[in-house]
């Protein structure tokens, strides 16, 4: 996660100070909205693959705690 933050922090530089938690905040809420259209779309695959695959709990648990954390890092960005 670290590689992301170094280059969503360079691309911010690209901007002036004051808008900086505008970006951020319009890139929260994209994610969320990338988000919600994938389990919207592919909901009963989610539900299937649980499941199916036990194993695939534990994964799906990393992947969203990543995103939470990503999530949190961009608003604790925009608040800066």
């Amino acid at each position: 996660m670290e590689g992301v933050y170094n280059f969503y922090n360079l691309f911010l530089e690209l901007f002036p100070s004051s808008i900086q938690g505008v970006i951020s905040f319009i890139l929260v809420i994209l994610i969320v909205i990338g988000i919600y259209k994938i389990i919207k779309k592919d909901f009963i695959w989610i539900i299937v693959l649980i499941v199916l695959l036990p194993g695939s709990v534990p994964i799906l648990s990393k992947l969203w705690s990543s995103i939470i954390d990503l999530i949190n890092y961009l608003l604790h960005r925009s608040s800066i």
